[in-house]
């Protein structure tokens, strides 16, 4: 069963959806349907997204440690 929602968004959120739906040959409203799916997904045995799996490798190597990151957080926040 379909059932009609109404969402109040910023004019040029809705602009950018429609953009993305139209090139991406979706309606509006497969798209939010999909969004939607993607959030209510049980995370624990799913694949990585194909957003984060581009994202790998982007930045280059250092030689932090977890050590390193730890005493930042702490310099940081303590």
């Amino acid at each position: 069963m379909q059932s009609k929602l109404t969402l109040r968004l910023d004019d040029s959120l809705i602009k950018q959806a429609k953009t993305f739906a139209k090139q991406h040959d979706k309606s509006l409203s497969q798209v939010v349907s999909d969004y939607f799916q993607l959030l209510t997904k049980d995370v624990e045995g799913t694949e990585t997204p194909t957003i984060t799996k581009s994202l790998i490798g982007v930045l280059e190597s250092t030689d932090v440690t977890l050590d390193d990151y730890k005493r930042h957080l702490e310099e940081k926040y303590l």
